[in-house]
């Protein structure tokens, strides 16, 4: 670890109304005395995805390069995925029966940029951090119905980000 910058928490925490539905994800990134929270909602999408999107646009917004994370979770799919090494297993061979693969290999990408620690936490228990990522979620997978936009075609639950990111 480089003693000269603090280690990272990461807080998220992703939801859908309806699976596949409307959904959405939140972080909350605290380094030191810093703290961000990010959220982005889907027309169309379903839990397990803003999980891992969460996971994975709160690893993409750090900097620095081999940072030490750790990634607070209520997510089983995800914190397991890891630490349990499905992920890998099913990167060799080559995501065939895996959900999610664009996901995953977008994850591994940003991962592997740096030294990451999961941490699974019991949802809905009471944890402000993950209270607040699970607001941040509810309210980004709302905004994007209330936007208007358009349920895209099912393909795969590939879809766009409300403020137009993929």
């Amino acid at each position: 670890m480089d003693s000269s910058r603090p280690p990272i928490y990461l807080f998220t925490d992703g939801a859908s109304s309806g699976n596949p539905g409307p959904g959405g994800y939140g972080v909350v990134l605290k380094c030191g005395g810093y703290s961000r929270e990010m959220s982005g909602g889907y027309a169309l999408t379903t839990n397990n995805r803003m999980e891992l999107m969460a996971v994975i646009v709160g690893l993409e917004t750090v900097k620095w390069q081999n940072a030490d994370i750790t990634v607070v979770s209520d997510s089983s799919y995800v914190v397991n995925a890891v630490n349990k090494g499905w992920v890998f297993n099913w990167e060799k061979k080559g995501f065939s029966k895996a959900r999610n693969p664009d996901l995953w290999i977008r994850f591994l990408k940003i991962y592997r940029q740096h030294r990451v620690r999961f941490q699974w936490i019991k949802g809905h228990a009471g944890h402000p951090e993950n209270e607040r990522c699970d607001a941040l979620a509810v309210a980004a997978g709302a905004g994007a119905v209330a936007a208007g936009k358009k349920l895209p075609e099912d393909t795969g639950y590939t879809c766009t980000l409300e403020n137009g990111n993929s």
